[in-house]
């Protein structure tokens, strides 16, 4: 399995001090990795195409990160190749009043992929058990009952998650969870360009910086969430993002390597179908005698 070392193993310790942001294995450059990345997504596009034609799998891909870390545009670079009515992506933004009315997954559950289908996440539920906690007046906006509140409730949502997502394994629906690891420099070197960049500026938002004041903080909490919810079936893939060639590189080579896992070639047909076929086959010629 390619990029197995970003694994985050089930029930261990875990620090983002173990993953180094600008590793960039066995390439030196940019250059060097497109012959690998195009391939992968060459693939990626033709095995989607399998699961959608067998309709017996699903994939839910979840991409979390700092603002900067890029999920936009490694989601639109990886998925380039693929059926567009095979493959939609969902962003989880500030929930709506009516969202808050819900459970928590109720929004995800609404945005999942159907068996066939590839599901995208930029952000995802995750973000109840992280930004939440870093801002609590968000999380009194959901008007939870007192009982739901308590010194347990987190710990409690890390097995709900984890009992969600074996949930949807066990139903055909394998899920990739991605966290875009790059440094706290990095990022001021991507918000100063969304600054300084007409084409970017649209992007930038004064939440940033207000987040970054608070990096440290959403680092434990990340790592907490990130310990306590990876998983045998579904585990995390820390993706080191400094160099984001590198990000694009090793996420699509993890999503092509998940779709070749489900089928290595298309349905095949029973007797019955292939004589449809062969009578559609002969009428079709005679029409062009």
């Amino acid at each position: 399995m390619r990029y197995s070392e970003f694994i985050v193993k089930p029930n261990s310790s875990f620090s983002f001090k173990k993953f180094a942001s600008d590793y960039t294995g066995e390439f030196k450059n940019e250059e060097q990795a497109r012959e690998t990345n195009e391939k992968d997504i060459a693939d990626l596009g033709k095995h989607q195409d399998m699961l959608a034609a067998h309709e017996k799998y699903g994939l839910l891909v979840i991409f979390q990160g700092m603002d900067a870390a890029g999920k936009d545009p490694i989601i639109k670079h990886i998925f380039s190749g693929v059926d567009p009515q095979g493959c939609e992506t969902k962003g989880f933004k500030e929930p709506t009043e009516k969202e808050r009315r819900h459970d928590y997954l109720w929004r995800a559950v609404r945005a999942l992929p159907a068996r066939g289908q590839i599901g995208i996440f930029n952000r995802s539920y995750y973000e109840h058990v992280t930004v939440e906690r870093v801002h609590p007046e968000k999380l009194e906006k959901w008007t939870l009952p007192d009982e739901a509140k308590n010194k347990d409730m987190w710990k409690r949502m890390y097995r709900e998650m984890s009992n969600f997502e074996e949930y949807l394994v066990g139903n055909g629906i394998h899920v990739l969870k991605f966290f875009l690891h790059m440094s706290k420099e990095k990022q001021r070197e991507r918000l100063l360009e969304r600054i300084e960049r007409t084409d970017k500026r649209h992007g930038f938002a004064a939440d940033d910086l207000e987040d970054r004041d608070r990096w440290d903080t959403f680092m434990k909490y990340y790592e907490e969430t990130i310990a306590n919810t990876s998983t045998k079936h579904a585990p995390w893939y820390i993706i080191p993002d400094d160099h984001r060639w590198f990000a694009k590189t090793a996420v699509a080579a993890i999503v092509a390597d998940k779709l070749k896992s489900f089928h290595s070639q298309y349905p095949r047909m029973n007797d019955e179908e292939k004589a449809l076929l062969e009578k559609a086959r002969k009428k079709l010629e005679k029409e062009g005698e």
